[in-house]
C-alpha cells in the first residue's frame, strides 16, 4: 500500500488544468489491510479524486480543501472484493426445466437486482462467465452508463462449447430443435466464435473443456473440445486481447485447457496429480466454487433441480474440496470463483469459511478474490483494482472486526464504495 501525499495535490492540478470539477472524497478508518503484505495500516485516510485513490495517508494529514469526509470508525477497510465467475442472468430459485415459465426478457430484469445485492455485498468488479443473448453485455452497458446500480463487469456473452456438451442446449428432444449459437466443433468455428462473441461485446472468452453438474446427459469428468480446438480459441481471444476462461471439471479436460493455453480454470473439481503439476509449470490459475455446494444440497430439489443433477453435484463436492486443498499446498495459484447464481447473489463471502477450512490461511482466502483476482485479470485491470493503492478505483469494503483473525466478517460487510461513492453503509 503506498502512502503518497504529492498524488493528491497532482491529480487536483490534472484536473483544473483540464477544466474539470474533480470531486474529491477522504475517507477514514481505524485500519486498511494492505493485500499485497499482510499487514495493517493504522489510522489511514484514503482519499479519492475523480472516482481514483489519490492519496492513502494517514489521519493528521491535510485533506484536500473542498473534501467530503467519510468517518468510519471501528472498521477495517479493505479494496473492493472480485468474483471471477458469477452468471448475473441467473438465480438459483429455478432449477431443472421450471425456468420456463419464463419469457426470455425476464432473466436481464432480475439480473438488475443480482447486480445491487452483489455490489451491497461488497464485490466490486465480477466476470460474468456466460449469459444468454447477450444480457451480460446489456448488463454492463447500463451499469456503466449509471443507469443502474452494480458492480464493474467483464462479459463473456455465450459460453463457448461442443455439440450436446455442457454449453449446449441438451434438456429437449430432437423436434424441440434446440441448439446453443456459440456451438463448435472444429478448430477453425472455434476462432469464427471468439470473433462473434468479441464483436458482440465479450470482454473474456468462457469455453466448456468438459461436462458439468447441471447439464443433461453428460458427466462431468468428460472431455468435450479437444487440445487442437481449445488452442485456436486461446489464440485468436489472445491475439484480439481477451483472456481464456474453460470450465473444466474432469482431469483430461483441465490438462487439455492448460497445454491449450487457458488462462483461468475454473472449478477444477476431479483434477489429478498430473494437472496440478502443470498448472504450477504454466501459471494457470485455478478458480474452484468450493461453497455452492452447501446451497444447492440443501435447497436445490426444492428449487426444481433434477435428481440427476443433484447426484452430480453430490457426488464431487467434497472431491471438489480436497482437490483445492492439495492445489493450493502444491502452489497453484487460486482465484475466487463462486458461481453465484447457483446460490443466491450477494453470499458470495460465504466461500470465505469454506477455503480456509479446506486450507487456505484468512490472507490467502483474502488475495484471491483481491491481488490475484486483478492479477489474473490482466490488462488494465491488473492497475485499476486489488488492492487500496494510488491510481486504482476507489473501491473500498469496510467491516467490523479482524478479517485475518475471522474471516466471516467480509460477509457482513457495514461500508462499500465503488468509484469513490458510497453504495452501502450500515450500523
Amino acid at each position: 500500500m503506498k502512502v503518497r501525499s504529492v498524488a493528491a495535490a497532482a491529480v487536483a492540478v490534472w484536473a483544473v488544468a483540464c477544466g474539470a470539477s474533480a470531486k474529491t472524497v477522504a475517507v477514514s478508518a481505524d485500519r486498511a489491510l494492505d493485500v499485497a503484505t499482510g499487514r495493517y495500516i493504522e489510522r489511514p485516510l484514503v482519499v479519492i479524486t475523480d472516482g481514483r485513490i489519490a492519496a492513502v495517508e494517514h489521519q493528521g494529514d491535510a485533506v484536500p480543501a473542498g473534501a467530503e469526509r467519510v468517518d468510519l470508525p471501528g472498521v477495517t477497510l479493505l479494496p473492493g472484493l472480485i468474483d471471477m465467475h458469477v452468471h448475473m442472468t441467473s438465480s438459483p430459485l429455478f432449477g431443472g426445466y421450471s425456468y420456463l415459465q419464463f419469457t426470455d426478457s425476464f432473466w436481464p430484469v432480475i439480473a438488475t437486482q443480482h447486480a445491487r445485492a452483489t455490489l451491497e455485498a461488497g464485490f466490486t468488479t465480477v466476470r460474468n462467465v456466460g449469459a444468454e443473448n447477450y444480457d451480460d453485455v446489456g448488463l454492463r452497458q447500463a451499469i456503466d452508463a449509471g443507469f443502474i446500480p452494480g458492480p464493474r463487469m467483464i462479459t463473456a456473452g455465450y459460453a463457448i462449447g461442443s455439440t450436446g456438451g455442457h454449453c449446449d442446449s441438451t434438456f429437449f428432444p430432437p423436434s424441440m430443435n434446440q441448439k446453443e449459437p456459440s456451438v463448435v466443433d472444429s478448430p477453425d468455428q472455434g476462432r469464427q466464435m471468439v470473433r462473434q462473441m468479441h464483436k458482440y461485446g465479450a470482454t473474456v472468452i468462457k469455453i466448456c473443456a468438459t461436462g458439468g453438474v447441471f447439464s443433461h446427459g453428460d458427466t462431468p469428468g468428460a472431455q468435450q473440445l479437444t487440445v487442437e480446438e481449445i488452442r485456436a480459441i486461446v489464440d485468436e481471444a489472445h491475439r484480439t486481447g481477451l483472456k481464456v476462461a474453460a470450465h473444466a471439471h474432469g482431469g483430461d479436460g483441465i490438462k487439455a485447457a492448460i497445454l491449450g493455453g487457458v488462462d483461468t480454470i475454473e472449478h477444477a473439481s476431479l483434477v489429478d496429480d498430473e494437472g496440478i503439476k502443470l498448472a504450477v509449470q504454466h501459471g494457470s490459475w485455478f478458480g474452484m466454487d468450493i461453497y455452492n455446494t452447501d446451497y444447492t444440497q440443501a435447497e436445490g430439489a426444492r428449487n426444481g433441480v433434477l435428481p440427476e443433477n443433484l447426484k452430480k453435484d453430490r457426488d464431487i463436492g467434497e472431491i471438489q474440496r480436497e482437490n483445492f486443498k492439495k492445489s493450493l499446498k502444491a502452489g497453484v495459484k487460486m482465484i475466487f470463483s463462486t458461481d453465484a447464481g447457483i446460490y443466491p447473489h450477494g453470499w458470495n463471502a460465504r466461500q470465505f469459511a469454506v477455503m480456509v477450512r479446506y486450507g487456505a490461511t484468512p490472507l490467502q482466502a483474502i488475495q484471491t478474490a483481491t491481488l490475484n483476482a486483478s492479477q489474473a485479470l490482466g490488462g488494465d485491470w491488473t492497475h485499476d483494482v486489488g488492492q487500496v493503492a494510488v491510481g486504482r478505483f476507489g473501491d473500498l469494503v469496510g467491516v467490523k472486526g479482524d478479517p485475518l483473525s475471522d474471516v466471516t466478517v467480509l460477509e457482513r460487510p457495514v461500508f462499500v464504495m465503488k468509484g469513490g461513492e458510497v453504495v452501502a453503509r450500515r450500523p
